[in-house]
């Protein structure tokens, strides 16, 4: 079973993603409220693709997308950033430190089906 991690401070947000994610089919999800209590998750769990917002507390996004990227452990773990920082630059940037694709606030779940597929389930 791939194993999804979601880390958003909005529990809403969470709560709408898991619910995309699920209508799917079989996955695990994990959830973390922010980038620290992601980090905490990582080694504990076999994570597959990592879904994540840039503003939260303690560690946000970009800084944990720049961990994932320079520890050999995460390196080939996908990532979504789900931000409302939508302008060029954010985008620029997030794809500069590492991130697969980038998706701004608010968003059509089906976008999020799309992503998810194409990189769990590569095929279908």
């Amino acid at each position: 079973m791939k194993t999804i991690l979601i880390a958003d401070d909005s529990k809403a947000m969470r709560a709408l993603l898991v619910s995309s994610i699920e209508s799917l089919g079989d996955f695990n999800i994990v959830e973390a409220s922010n980038g620290f209590e992601a980090l905490r998750l990582l080694p504990r769990e076999n994570v597959d693709l990592i879904l994540t917002d840039i503003n939260m507390p303690d560690i946000n996004g970009l800084e944990l997308i720049s961990y994932l990227r320079t520890n050999s452990n995460y390196l080939d773990i996908p990532v979504i950033i789900i931000s409302t920082e939508g302008s060029q630059k954010d985008i620029d940037k997030g794809k500069l430190l590492g991130a697969n694709e980038y998706v701004v606030k608010p968003f059509d779940p089906a976008r999020i089906q799309e992503l998810v597929k194409g990189f769990l389930c590569p095929g279908t």
